[in-house]
């Protein structure tokens, strides 16, 4: 089949290169010409792994272009994959970007196009693009489903190509007949292809994303609570995780949830429950101490340094929300290194991807080359994103080149042992 897919973000750029994958011919858009450029000289706008290989392997089954007409006009499906973001004024999923997509492809693709929404929108979002699409274009003969992504940054080829499920969402049995056939390499080697109306589609993605959002803060507030008793935090989450009902993933106590889906997609998800008058509080709550389970990790630090940062260099390793990607958004590490420079400690950082996008965020932070060097006379190191390389890190070099003895390890990656060992004072989360 002929692919359009329209952006070339995160989202977009694994859709696309998967679709090549099953030997579709597929044409990616977007209007940021930089982009586009660099993306036909092999060069990505993300770090994801495999990811330039993979486009590479695709040869020409996949190609890049900033011109929406000729990229759609003989397609068959239109994937939508741009930007969702919270609108600054109340919170909503913006939809502008959306929207413009639908307005810009309605006289531009041919009749019978399936138009699919792969940008996480909110529940009657694709009636919205029907919509638009009928009035300015009446003539066309077009049908638009739903097909939310569920793909974790760091894993998301992976995630594409050996999913739980696929969700589609449609009442077109056109549209249905296409997407099993684009599908059918998964299906047939049995992964479940669920298909239900387009609202229920639109909202699986929304519900999924938070309730794992809820399970993340429900086991940080667990371990808050081993910390007041003497239990360990990560013998609680082996011991409920093993339950079936319960399952052991999205169990790791740490500094709370970022990213670009679960802090934009929990917050939409509330102002839609709240327009429809059926508000979830459960999720209300969620958002709420995620926010201050961020920055109460800060005082984790204060407390470790005696009371009291000021004056005081605070080495943090690892600036992304979680490791294996460069993104810095809702990053935990954003409002912890905030707080101590609130409390007046001077903050130097290293990440082994993240640091360009950092240096666009945070203020007054000296960046580092490398984990040892950002650790060089400082009072305390702490690690806020659980990268490999953090794991293998040398404890008893890294006590060596700093002036203190603190280890806050917001991750829970070494053990007591490691640090007594090293002469190093270990502070987890959730631990005695």
């Amino acid at each position: 089949m002929k692919i359009a897919v329209i952006g070339a973000g995160y989202v977009g750029l694994v859709t696309a290169t998967c679709f090549a994958g099953f030997g579709h011919d597929v044409v990616c858009v977007d209007k940021d010409e930089s982009r586009i450029s660099n993306l036909k000289k092999g060069v990505m706008p993300i770090y994801e792994p495999g990811l330039a290989e993979r486009i590479s392997e695709a040869g020409p089954s996949i190609m890049f272009t900033g011109d929406t007409h000729a990229a759609v006009q003989d397609a068959e499906l239109v994937f939508i994959a741009v930007g969702t973001p919270p609108r600054k004024t109340d919170g909503h999923a913006d939809l502008s970007y959306v929207k413009a997509v639908a307005a810009e492809i309605s006289t531009l693709v041919p009749d019978g196009i399936v138009v699919v929404t792969k940008s996480t929108v909110p529940v009657g979002t694709g009636d919205d693009i029907e919509g638009i699409m009928s009035s300015l274009n009446p003539g066309l003969e077009f049908h638009v489903a739903s097909n939310p992504e569920f793909l974790r940054e760091g894993t998301a080829l992976d995630d594409f190509m050996n999913p739980d499920r696929v969700v589609v969402g449609t009442e077109s049995d056109y549209a249905r007949r296409k997407l099993e056939n684009l599908y059918s390499p998964l299906s047939d080697k049995g992964v479940p292809v669920i298909f239900t109306n387009r609202r229920s589609a639109e909202l699986i993605k929304y519900a999924a994303n938070a309730f794992l959002a809820m399970k993340i803060t429900y086991i940080n507030e667990i371990a808050r609570l081993c910390e007041a008793l003497g239990s360990d935090v990560r013998t609680v989450a082996k011991g409920i995780g093993t339950d079936s009902r319960i399952g052991e993933k999205f169990l790791q106590a740490g500094p709370g949830y970022g990213g670009s889906c679960f802090p934009k997609d929990t917050l939409a998800l509330v102002k839609t429950a709240q327009d429809a008058r059926a508000p979830i509080r459960l999720v209300e709550a969620t958002t709420f101490i995620n926010e201050q389970h961020k920055r109460a990790m800060a005082f984790k630090v204060v407390d470790a340094c005696g009371g009291s940062v000021r004056g005081k260099t605070i080495a943090v390793f690892g600036l992304t929300f979680k490791a294996n990607t460069d993104d810095m958004r809702e990053s935990p590490a954003i409002a912890i290194i905030q707080a101590l420079q609130d409390y007046g400690a001077a903050v130097r950082a290293y990440d082994p991807e993240g640091m360009k996008n950092a240096k666009a965020i945070l203020e007054d932070v000296a960046f580092a080359e490398d984990a040892y060097t950002a650790a060089a006379g400082a009072d305390a190191v702490v690690v806020v994103t659980e990268w490999t390389e953090f794991k293998s890190i040398d404890l008893v070099k890294l006590a060596g080149v700093m002036k203190g003895r603190s280890l806050l390890d917001l991750r829970n990656l070494f053990s007591n042992e490691q640090a007594k060992q090293s002469g190093l004072k270990l502070v987890g989360v959730g631990r005695p």
